[in-house]
């Protein structure tokens, strides 16, 4: 008669090996990473450290039927009243917006977002010692 451990495989199928997780973090911290990018729904979202792009689809919609609203670090999109259809989506950013330097593009049908971060201002002050 032979006695064997018996151990159901759901237990550990789904949890990653010390040796994958090892190799995983040596890969993250030794290739290079210029953009994070997302796809969600028709919208693409590319990061790096000067500005965020929203890429989304629109078919159908001109420039004139288009509004697009920032307020801090939230960018609202919605189509005007008697648009051929109906878009309303939001997006909250992780950094402040600078609206002045941020572009939008519409080609084709699709929408480009150029969202540039707001630098922040340096509050530091010197103080002189008497």
């Amino acid at each position: 008669m032979i006695f064997a451990p018996v151990i159901r495989r759901a237990a550990y199928a789904n949890a990653p090996r010390s040796a994958d997780l090892a190799l995983q973090r040596f890969l993250m911290g030794t290739l290079p990473t210029p953009a994070r990018a997302s796809t969600a729904a028709g919208c693409t979202v590319t990061q790096d450290d000067k500005a965020t792009t929203l890429q989304l689809d629109v078919p159908g919609l001109a420039r004139q039927q288009l509004q697009i609203s920032i307020e801090g670090n939230v960018v609202k999109l919605q189509s005007v009243e008697g648009a051929p259809r109906q878009v309303q989506r939001a997006w909250e950013l992780a950094d402040e917006i600078d609206a002045s330097a941020s572009t939008a593009k519409l080609e084709n049908g699709v929408l480009t977002l150029t969202l540039a971060r707001l630098v922040p201002a340096d509050k530091s002050v010197q103080l002189v010692v008497h």
